[in-house]
């Protein structure tokens, strides 16, 4: 069953952006929305991203970002069931 959840994802070297945004790209299919907010003065960069899926395609999502140097993710899956 599909479940809702967020996923923070903090990336404190730039220079991982496109690996980032390969990773993300990869798991459209589960992805409702994304909000990214940089900081210009410390470099870094916050993203949150709203996912609608299975719990271990969510997991695999959030593990591919893990492996990438420079990048932090926590993810929070919520009880809520959907069709």
């Amino acid at each position: 069953m599909k479940k809702i959840g967020v996923v923070a994802i903090i990336v404190t070297d730039r220079a991982v952006a496109g690996k980032v945004q390969a990773v993300l790209s990869e798991f459209a299919d589960i992805i409702s929305g994304r909000m990214g907010i940089p900081d210009k003065v410390s470099g870094v960069c916050a993203i949150s991203v709203v996912v609608e899926g299975e719990t271990e395609r969510i997991s695999a999502l959030t593990g591919k970002l893990g492996r990438i140097d420079s990048v932090n993710v926590k993810s929070a899956v919520t009880a809520v069931e959907i069709a």
